[in-house]
């Protein structure tokens, strides 16, 4: 199998990969990417080789992993020897007119100016969702983003469906927890915005009377070990370690 190692500290890993017998060490068209560092690292692996599939490994400098995630190599021999579950992950855009951005965890439309709020229009498969809205943004998240950005914004997560938030509105406005097929539409009435995804360094600039499509798209991603990788006892030891320092 063809592999591609991601991450600012792969080189850390490449003996340890290279002990298998079943890997090919590959810079360009891999069968499969090995994501060495965190959720960002994950992040930029998608974006950079879109639906190929991904095994996570956190990085032990950055990332302390607990006694059952511990060792690498039991890690990739497990993978090898079909023990890790394979996700499949929707993936979400934001559209504006020929343009587009693709996200994993969430596409969001902020303020450009810090010091003045936007004005926006939101429409639900085509239905208006109130009056105008002023605020900093909103966006959607999918099920695997629910646990990022969209949870500092709503304090909350969910389990299936695409979720809707909106980023410190001057009114109370209720975030939405939407089926997946649902289509949104926010039209900028005071700008200018820009639209952002995950953490692409990207963007695209909106312009007062310019409209953004929300959505799901048809391209997935597909996860090895993501149960691993998200492990909750690995999480609280990271967390107890930033406490610490």
């Amino acid at each position: 199998m063809k592999v591609c190692v991601t991450g600012r500290n792969s080189s850390d890993i490449i003996d340890v990969i290279c002990k298998n017998k079943n890997f090919t060490i590959v810079e360009k068209d891999p069968e499969l990417v090995i994501a060495h560092g965190g959720d960002g690292t994950l992040l930029n692996a998608e974006r950079m080789f879109p639906g190929i599939p991904k095994l996570p490994i956190r990085d032990m400098k950055t990332a302390v992993r607990c006694e059952k995630h511990f060792s690498l190599l039991e890690y990739i021999d497990a993978f090898s020897t079909n023990k890790l579950e394979k996700s499949e992950l929707i993936k979400i855009a934001g559209i504006k007119n020929e343009d587009q951005l693709v996200g994993l965890n969430d596409i969001f439309i902020h303020n450009v100016d810090r010091g003045g709020a936007l004005r926006y229009f939101v429409y639900i498969d085509g239905k208006p969702y109130g009056h105008e809205i002023i605020g900093d943004g909103a966006g959607i998240a999918t099920v695997h983003g629910s646990t990022a950005y969209y949870r500092s914004i709503t304090h909350s997560i969910f389990k299936i469906g695409i979720g809707l938030a909106f980023n410190n509105s001057t009114e109370v406005t209720n975030h939405l927890v939407l089926p997946e097929e649902t289509e949104i539409k926010i039209k900028i009435t005071r700008g200018p915005a820009v639209l952002i995804a995950d953490n692409s360094p990207e963007q695209i600039n909106i312009q007062e009377g310019e409209e953004v499509i929300l959505k799901k798209i048809e391209e997935k991603a597909y996860i090895y070990g993501l149960e691993e990788f998200m492990c909750e006892k690995c999480r609280k030891l990271r967390h107890y370690k930033r406490q610490r320092n």
